[in-house]
C-alpha cells in the first residue's frame, strides 16, 4: 500500500504513539502523503510538536523536516464534536484513530468522560465518515489489551469502541474499518519504564503494585508497525494483535536498577488494574488467524467475515502470564532506552 497523495488524519496525534506514527508517515518509506493532519484538543502539545517537527535540522531528520514543511498540518478539536469531525474528514482518505482517555485510574474516577471520548468519539467518527462529502477509504482504531475480558472502565469503553468500528463496516460499506490491539508500550508517555527510571534517579523506591504482576512489552516502533500492518493488510472488521514478549514487573525493575542499592516497594493493586494482560481471549482464539507475523482476530459478525477460520492458530488465550523474557532478554529490549535520554515527545 502506498500513501502517495493520500490525505491522512491522526486523531490524538500529539501522544507518544501519534507522534511516532506521524514521523513514520512523513519519512517517505510509505510514499509521500499529500497531507498529514494531527487532530487533538491540547494546543500546548500541538505547539511543542509543531516546533519539534518543523525546526529540527539534524541530518537524520532531513527527510522528515522537509516533508513536514510541506505536508504536516494541525487542527485543534475534539473527537466528541460531530461538526469538527465532519469538517476535518472532508477530503480525508485515511484515518488513524488514536484519540482516547487511556489512564486506567483516571477512567475509574471519571467513567462518563471515558465513555464520551472512547465510545461516543468512535461513534461520532463513524457517523462523520458517512457524511455525503466524506471519501474516507480506511479507518484503523487503536485499542488495548484491556478491552479483552475487561475489568476496568478504560477496557470496557475500548471494547465497545472495537465493536462500534467492526459494526461500522455494515453501516458504511464504502469505508474499511479495522482495529489494532496491544498492551504496554515501552517508554510511552505515562508507562512504567519512564516512571521506574525517574524513581531510580531519585534513589527509589521503585514502586510495583504486586509481585505477580506481568506485562507484554512492545516497543513504540513495534506499535507503529502494527498500525501500519493493519492499514495495509487488514480486512474489514479484523483486529490486529502483535506477537510480543512478556515479563514480570519485578524483573523489569531489577534490570533497570542494575544492582544499585535501590529498594522495591509493593504498593497494592490500583483501581481497575489487571494482574496479567490478555490480548486474545479463550473465546476469540477460535477465530484468530496468523498473518505476516501478527495474530488477526476475525470479526464476530458473520457479515464481516469473508474468509474461513478453519486454520486458527491459538488453542487458549494469549496472556502475559506466559513469561518469555528473563533478565538478559529484558536488558536487550531496554538497551535503546537506557543508552540515551528519552525523546522529548515521550516525557510527561
Amino acid at each position: 500500500m502506498t500513501l502517495d497523495n493520500k490525505r491522512v488524519l491522526v486523531t490524538g496525534g500529539t501522544g507518544s504513539l501519534g507522534q511516532r506514527i506521524v514521523r513514520r508517515l512523513l519519512d517517505g518509506s510509505l510514499g509521500r502523503p499529500a497531507r498529514v493532519t494531527v487532530l487533538s484538543r491540547d494546543e500546548a502539545k500541538q505547539h511543542e510538536m509543531r516546533l519539534r517537527f518543523l525546526h529540527r535540522r539534524a541530518a537524520t531528520d532531513d527527510v522528515i523536516y522537509e516533508q513536514a514543511r510541506e505536508a504536516l498540518a494541525f487542527r485543534i478539536g475534539d473527537v466528541r464534536d460531530d461538526d469538527t469531525l465532519v469538517e476535518v474528514l472532508r477530503g480525508t482518505d485515511i484515518v488513524i484513530h488514536a484519540a482516547a482517555l487511556k489512564q486506567v485510574p483516571a477512567c475509574e474516577y471519571f467513567p462518563v468522560e471515558a465513555v464520551r471520548t472512547n465510545v461516543m468519539g468512535a461513534d461520532a467518527l463513524v457517523r462523520a465518515t458517512m457524511a455525503a462529502s466524506s471519501r474516507v477509504e480506511t479507518v484503523v482504531g487503536i485499542s488495548t489489551d484491556k478491552a479483552c475480558k475487561p475489568i476496568n472502565v478504560m477496557g470496557m469503553t475500548k471494547a465497545v469502541m472495537e465493536r462500534i468500528l467492526v459494526e461500522a463496516n455494515l453501516r458504511q460499506p464504502d469505508t474499511r474499518f479495522a482495529c489494532v490491539r496491544y498492551g504496554n508500550v515501552v517508554a510511552s508517555r505515562g508507562s512504567v519504564v519512564p516512571l521506574f527510571l525517574e524513581q531510580i534517579a531519585h534513589g527509589g523506591p521503585v514502586t510495583i503494585t504486586l509481585k505477580e504482576m506481568t506485562r507484554f512489552l512492545l516497543t513504540l516502533d513495534g506499535a507503529v508497525d502494527t498500525v501500519l500492518a493493519a492499514l495495509e493488510h487488514a480486512q474489514r472488521g479484523e483486529i490486529y494483535v502483535p506477537r510480543v514478549p512478556a515479563a514480570r514487573m519485578t524483573d523489569l525493575a531489577e534490570v533497570l536498577i542494575d544492582g544499585r542499592d535501590i529498594p522495591i516497594a509493593y504498593t497494592g493493586i490500583r483501581p481497575g488494574e489487571k494482574i496479567h494482560e490478555i490480548m486474545v481471549s479463550e473465546e476469540e482464539c477460535h477465530r484468530t488467524l496468523e498473518r505476516n507475523g501478527y495474530y488477526v482476530i476475525c470479526p464476530m459478525l458473520p457479515e464481516c467475515e469473508p474468509q474461513s477460520t478453519s486454520s486458527t492458530v491459538l488453542s487458549s488465550e494469549y496472556s502475559s502470564a506466559d513469561i518469555t523474557l528473563d533478565h538478559a532478554g529484558l536488558r536487550d529490549l531496554l538497551a535503546p532506552y537506557l543508552a540515551e535520554p528519552l525523546p522529548a515527545e515521550l516525557k510527561a
